[in-house]
């Protein structure tokens, strides 16, 4: 197998995975997204050592660790993943999977202006237009129902920028994310503290909570390792066609399992969105019918 078909199998994994997250984050109901955040944070770093402990993978972490001074992008994946964990259980806690599920929908677009605009990778016209046709399914929302889906446009900015950068982290996925984690262990101990010692923690006075809040580490970890084992090995646009099977998962959750009411603004919002999608995807079909045509 090799480099971009394990890349390929790894990303759909991330997404399925992902794609389910609403149906655990549910069951923290009455927990404040901001304590599972912190829990997902010292779990997800204890989980990781302990896998590159049995990988014996510790040398490229400190050879990360010795030299801070490169540790910039590291540092700004780890802050904007974590926003992106963080606004993401506060969506599935107050009932906004489609929310939630519109950011995942628009993230492979913001992957596509990100290509553009910064790795100045070329496009097609029809590629552009799609990213100029998702504005306006959001500018639709804006004008018509006088309120912007903020949480939908943070999740996609806040996880396609993580993706940009961490395509350019020269760690491998494991250390990468291992790091990321560490970075931001210091202050999820330090939540964690103020949490319990004002008598605001659920970790300690239910076994059930504390055992969801420690599985989060876990369940965090793993598509995230193999989402960065994908980031690695595909293009920037490959990584934000993959992303398809994640967002639909939780449209359908979202009206299924959650009963959420989706209005026909919303409706022609996600129209204008998936008709967006639609002309990416030919756009890049032909380009890779194309370029094989040319072999």
């Amino acid at each position: 197998m090799n480099d971009v078909t394990r890349g390929v199998w790894y990303g759909l994994s991330a997404y399925l995975i992902w794609g389910c997250f609403p149906l655990f984050f549910a069951l923290f109901e009455g927990i404040p997204a901001f304590e599972v955040l912190v829990h997902r944070i010292i779990w997800s770093c204890v989980f990781l050592s302990l896998v590159i402990t049995v990988l014996r993978r510790w040398r490229p972490v400190k050879q990360a660790l010795a030299e801070p001074a490169k540790l910039w992008r590291v540092l700004a994946c780890a802050l904007l993943i974590a926003s992106n964990w963080g606004i993401y259980i506060y969506a599935v806690e107050t009932r906004h999977v489609l929310q939630a599920s519109l950011g995942y929908f628009l993230t492979p677009l913001v992957n596509v202006a990100l290509g553009l605009l910064v790795l100045r990778e070329r496009m097609a016209v029809l590629q552009v237009m799609a990213v100029g046709l998702a504005g306006l399914g959001i500018l639709v929302q804006l004008v018509t129902l006088g309120e912007l889906p903020w949480m939908a446009l943070a999740l996609a900015v806040t996880f396609g920028t993580y993706g940009l950068l961490r395509k350019q982290v020269v760690l491998d996925g494991l250390s990468g994310l291992f790091v990321e984690t560490l970075l931001l262990l210091p202050v999820g101990l330090l939540a964690f503290t103020w949490l319990s010692q004002s008598g605001q923690s659920h970790y300690g006075g239910n076994a059930i909570h504390a055992t969801l809040l420690m599985a989060s580490g876990i369940v965090t970890a793993i598509p995230l390792l193999l989402f960065a084992g994908a980031a690695r090995r595909l293009r920037l646009a490959t990584l934000g066609f993959l992303m398809y099977l994640n967002p639909t998962l939780q449209f359908f959750l979202a009206l299924w399992v959650f009963d959420e009411r989706l209005s026909q603004i919303q409706l022609a919002s996600f129209l204008m969105i998936w008709t967006a999608l639609a002309l990416y995807s030919w756009s890049s079909w032909r380009q890779q019918a194309r370029k094989a045509a040319l072999r």
